[in-house]
């Protein structure tokens, strides 16, 4: 079994990202996806989803801690936290793997993480300076790396780019508050030295999982008079994409306060929305 673990919290890409990463997920046989939700309750939004994949899932509240409330560093270290806490507490046996909402992931990389014995590691596109972060190989072995940002780290690797036999995850191992390094301090916690690791994706030649990043969307407000629309029958199916376009964070929509708003129709009329039902 793969425990998939994916630290998320809300915004207005959440829902589409996390739609892509399940989407990929479902094709994967023998995966049980742990999501770890940066929020004092479970987002119910993303319980919906969840439910909708099929997959085998645990949905974890784990809110950062609050002395790092206003800052964004260090993301996900008490997402991940928590699923090792979980980890410990339900699972003997399986792969681990920290595959975060924004990142693509090749199939083939699920089959090939599957074989790890301690821990295994491969290249991750779209990393820094270089474009990789990926282990070096000679004779079948790790020897270094190559990473953009040395950062006075014994591992330099990305997040995506190991994954860990849970057998060999010890009483000792976490991931520190500590932006830049959580993966390098996370590694060096289970006592792992170079020779143990094990190189997948084709002695790391090849690329099969990306930190791709969705283009970060600035949510609007918009001075929209849902309830009132809400009244008129003819555009039920309008008010309740509303309604959607407002739960699930894509846009603020309020009654007295935002950006007006219009309808287009044929092709040059703006009309405002607080015209219907006379538009159309």
């Amino acid at each position: 079994m793969i425990y998939y673990i994916t630290p998320t919290y809300p915004r207005p890409e959440q829902i589409p990202e996390l739609t892509r990463l399940g989407h990929t997920l479902m094709h994967v046989p023998r995966i049980h996806w742990i999501i770890a939700d940066d929020q004092s309750l479970c987002s119910t939004n993303v319980l919906n989803l969840l439910r909708r994949t099929g997959l085998p899932f645990t949905h974890i509240s784990s809110p950062k801690p609050y002395v790092y409330k206003g800052t964004n560093f260090p993301r996900g270290v008490s997402n991940r936290r928590a699923a090792l806490v979980w980890l410990r507490e339900n699972v003997r046996e399986g792969v681990m793997y920290f595959g975060d909402d924004d990142n693509t992931v090749d199939l083939q990389l699920f089959d090939e993480i599957r074989r790890t014995k301690k821990v295994s590691m491969f290249p991750v596109g779209l990393i820094g300076d270089y474009g990789i972060s990926a282990p070096i190989i000679k004779d079948g072995k790790v020897v270094a790396f190559f990473d953009s940002w040395p950062g006075s780290r014994t591992f330099p690797v990305d997040m995506a780019g190991f994954a860990v036999n849970i057998e060999f995850l010890t009483p000792t191992a976490t991931m520190p508050y500590s932006a830049g390094h959580e993966e390098d301090k996370f590694l060096m916690s289970l006592g792992i030295k170079l020779d143990d690791i094990e190189p997948l994706a084709d002695n790391c030649s090849k690329v099969l999982v990306w930190h791709t990043k969705t283009v970060k969307f600035k949510k609007p407000n918009l001075k929209i008079d849902i309830e009132r629309i809400s009244k008129l029958p003819k555009y039920e199916d309008f008010a309740n994409l509303l309604k959607e376009t407002s739960r699930l964070g894509m846009a603020g929509i309020f009654s007295k306060n935002g950006s007006k708003t219009f309808i287009i129709k044929d092709r040059k009329t703006f009309e405002p929305l607080s015209l219907l039902p006379t538009l159309v």
